[in-house]
Order: C-alpha cells, then structure tokens, then sequence
C-alpha cells in the first residue's frame, strides 16, 4: 500500500529539505503556498510513498524542519477615531512542518 504525504514547511527550510529527500530517494512535488499567523511564504511538498518508507519521511522532514523563534510587529490596528495603538515586536515560534499523511487507493505513474 502507498501513503499520501502533504508536507507544508516554511520557505527557509525548502532546499534543504529538497535536498535530503532526493538523497533518500524519495520523490517529491512541491508547490508554493502562503499561509500561518504570519502569512508568510510556505512549501508544500506532496510525496507519494510506500507504507514502509513513511517513517523515514518523517524523520527527514522533523529533522530537517526545525521550529524556531522569530521577532515579528503586529499590524497596527485603528479604532474609529483613528488613533493607532503602538505596535510593539512580539516573539512567535515560526518554521517546523504540518505533516498530513493519508491512505492511497490507487498510484499510477505514467
């Protein structure tokens, strides 16, 4: 049986991760996105993969995409007199991997 892998890691962590799942032979299609708190540039890499191989997928990827901590500036929000509120930086975790890993009923390759 084959498993379908949806990977969606941050845009830093793509050529490496790339890189190691050709290393292990693992083929990979990925796909610019956008998305999370930050809305900011993701890929996601949709692997086709047999059920045995799986483990070894996810431990490139938890290896490879390593979650980190990263400053960042709330928008500015305006209330209805127009005063802004001061936006100060906040600390958010960024980078790591949403992994989705579903069944396959049929795989062909033509």
């Amino acid at each position: 049986m084959m498993k379908l892998l949806l990977a969606i890691v941050q845009d830093k962590d793509s050529n490496l991760l790339s890189s190691e799942l050709i290393d292990a032979n693992i083929q990979a299609t990925k796909l610019s996105t956008t998305g999370g708190f930050l809305k900011s540039g993701n890929t996601t890499f949709i692997v086709g993969i047999e059920d045995e191989r799986v483990p070894e997928a996810l431990k490139i990827i938890e290896e490879t995409c390593q979650a980190r901590e990263q400053f960042m500036t709330p928008p500015v929000n305006m209330d209805a007199t127009m005063d802004s509120s001061m936006s100060y930086p906040i600390e958010v975790q960024v980078g790591g991997a949403t992994v989705f890993v579903m069944p396959i009923e049929q795989f062909h390759r033509f």
